[in-house]
């Protein structure tokens, strides 16, 4: 009674009107999700209505806790269950339990290894998901870059500044040893709206701990972008076979690969099955300053006939055929799918999400496109024989040469099992790189001058 007021109808009957806060009960389960890694843990409960919530910090004791009280659903011997096979074995996340706080309320707590940012909000029903209440749990203080990008630590409009973040408790040190500038002060990144074309980006300096050793500045930096992740799974074959897991697979043997190369140095948007927003993916890319981005999928088609490998542009003009159009729509719509807050996506990453290509990194891709798929016809069929264009987002924002490598159909039955052979995966991997070196070849514009 006392969350609830009483309001005069018409004629001066008393009806109860339900607080702001509370919602009818009877929300009903449809999953418990867990999602550990490195970079951020998602726990989501989905379910057929809208649940209602409050969430706050305990930090009094120890272990410190994520409270969450969540109305409208009822404890039921299937909640306890879920909430019990969800395993909390990752860096942020001791243990989990549930239980009736007050009648209508639900408290789930968890306990925490450390101090946590926590992110909870509720996504609409969206594809196959119904409503969806997120808790991403990221580390108060991440201990790399990528972290603190995808936890709205940096502010990714200044590449110069991050960059300075310090190399040393930093994976990601590696790469950037050649590519910072001086701790009194941060160049801004280099942007395709700034090239001018066939012209290469400006060298930036050297640290001080970079120039003791061999200069890395003809350093070619690769960002390998695995698509999809976490929430969202991508293209499913007919044996279940999910997009995100052989890609990522494809994307670690391509990354080895490139670290066997003399002057090329590559960087993953995920090393793990977790989700990383559109914004996130092109905020890494610039935030080490690459100078290419290959982004990897697999394709579906609602034929199972369908097969054959692609390799796709962004495009100025609209997309090059009603397949690339369909394509590009249905991966902008990541997402939507993973789940994204969009407050913070707002505030943190969204601004990144602009078209700053040039006619000089359209055509640069282009020619890394064509040269990448000639190599792919060596390892598997062509769907198309050129390089299609089309707006993808995961394409718009970093001012680099960039690509989207359709690796097959994974909705064609022979082709998803390719894609599950690990010799498949590294004939692709090796195409892939092979194209790529054949372009810095063929075009030295890429490569920053001395």
């Amino acid at each position: 009674m006392e969350r609830r007021r009483l309001i005069a109808a018409a004629g001066g009957t008393l009806l109860f009107s339900l607080a702001p806060w509370q919602i009818a009960e009877g929300a009903k389960l449809v999953n418990v999700r867990m999602w550990p890694a490195e970079e951020y843990t998602r726990v989501t409960i989905e379910t057929d209505v809208p649940l209602k919530f409050k969430h706050f910090m305990l930090r009094s004791g120890s272990p410190i806790r994520l409270v969450i009280d969540i109305e409208g659903l009822a404890l039921t011997e299937r909640v306890k269950r879920l909430i019990a096979d969800v395993k909390p074995d990752d860096p942020y996340i001791g243990a989990m339990r549930i239980g009736q706080f007050k009648p209508g309320v639900l408290r789930l707590v968890m306990d925490l290894k450390t101090d946590v940012k926590p992110e909870v909000f509720l996504l609409k029903p969206f594809a196959n998901y119904k409503y969806r209440l997120v808790f991403d749990v990221y580390p108060a203080h991440p201990r790399d870059a990528i972290g603190r990008i995808l936890s709205g630590s940096e502010d990714t409009s200044d590449a110069g500044d991050l960059i300075n973040s310090g190399a040393a408790a930093d994976p990601l040190g590696d790469v950037l040893a050649g590519l910072t500038t001086p701790s009194s002060g941060g160049a801004k990144p280099q942007t395709g709206s700034s090239l001018p074309a066939k012209t290469a980006p400006s060298k930036p300096a050297q640290t001080a701990k970079s120039s003791a050793k061999k200069s890395d500045d003809d350093t070619v930096v690769i960002v390998i972008d695995p698509g999809h992740g976490g929430e969202d799974p991508g293209a499913i074959g007919r044996r279940r076979t999910q997009e995100k897991t052989v890609v990522l697979q494809i994307a670690r043997r391509l990354v080895a690969l490139i670290g066997k190369e003399p002057g090329m140095k590559a960087v993953m948007t995920r090393n793990s099955d977790h989700f990383v927003s559109l914004g996130g993916r092109v905020a890494i890319a610039r935030r080490v300053r690459a100078h290419l981005l290959v982004s990897i999928h697999a394709d579906a088609w609602v034929k199972s006939t369908a097969r054959g490998s692609s390799v796709f542009a962004l495009s100025q003009k609209g997309a090059t055929s009603a397949a690339a159009r369909w394509l590009a729509k249905s991966q902008n719509e990541s997402d939507l799918i993973g789940g994204v807050n969009i407050t913070t996506v707002n505030k943190q990453v969204a601004s990144v999400l602009v078209d700053m290509t040039s006619s000089w990194t359209i055509s640069y891709s282009l020619g890394l496109g064509s040269a990448v798929l000639q190599e792919l016809a060596d390892v598997n069929k062509l769907h198309k024989g050129r390089v299609e264009q089309a707006g993808f987002a995961v394409l718009k924002g970093q001012g680099i040469p960039s690509i989207l490598v359709e690796t097959a159909f994974i909705s064609n039955p022979t082709e998803e099992q390719l894609l599950k052979n690990a010799s498949h995966q590294q004939k692709l991997a090796q195409a892939i790189l092979t194209g790529i070196k054949k372009q810095l070849a063929a075009d030295k514009t890429l490569t920053r001058q001395g």
